[in-house]
């Protein structure tokens, strides 16, 4: 899993709230299980016409936001079903970071799991980081998980908190299987000392 440490951006502002998963990513695009390829149909139903011709006024179709890698959001952002192709499709598209107020359980855990930082900072902070946004591709933000703070464009910094673990596991890289590789010498001795103490699992006899 890629590190998240520090993250400075584009931002697009998406003032919707209750942005479910399917229309994150909608169910007939679930094709695969390979987490590669489903940032094109990212919010399809909002980034495209019936005939696939883009939608114009959706923020991801407008420059600068065609390079966002913040996306800033309202409440319950990531609602719906459980699919972990959604976080698959935000960070497939570019999108390395969601600033919210609050975010649906199973889609927060599910963004830690695959390297993508959710933030929850109060309304008025992302309606204000929004209008930050809306000034253009010089206008980034600045997102530092180290220290725990989103940095304006003016400089000032709004200090956000992430539970220590899972800060501890973005800042260095580690999903699940990272995390129990981390414990793999121990793991080794224990499996040859169950080896050499019963041999008949092993077919020996």
């Amino acid at each position: 899993m890629q590190a998240f440490t520090s993250l400075t951006g584009i931002a697009a502002p998406l003032p919707k709230a209750n942005v479910d998963t399917d229309q994150i990513i909608p169910a007939r695009f679930l094709k695969s299980i390979s987490r590669a390829g489903f940032g094109k149909h990212l919010f399809a139903n909002f980034r495209f016409k019936d005939d696939r011709e883009e939608n114009p006024d959706f923020v991801l179709n407008q420059e600068p936001y065609r390079r966002a890698e913040i996306l800033i959001a309202f409440e319950n952002f990531g609602c719906g079903s459980s699919r972990e192709h959604a976080p698959w499709a935000l960070m497939d598209f570019g999108i390395r970071c969601v600033i919210a107020p609050d975010f649906a359980d199973i889609f927060h855990n599910n963004c830690f799991k695959n390297g993508l930082l959710p933030v929850r900072l109060p309304r008025a902070v992302c309606e204000q980081l929004m209008e930050d946004a809306r000034l253009g591709g010089n206008a980034r933000l600045t997102i530092d998980l180290e220290r725990q703070v989103v940095v304006r464009p003016n400089g000032e910094e709004i200090p956000f908190e992430v539970d220590p673990l899972r800060r501890h596991l973005l800042l260095n890289g580690l999903d699940d299987i990272g995390q129990t590789l981390q414990h793999a010498t121990a793991i080794d001795s224990y499996e040859a000392m169950q080896r050499a103490s019963q041999p008949w699992l092993n077919g020996s006899p």
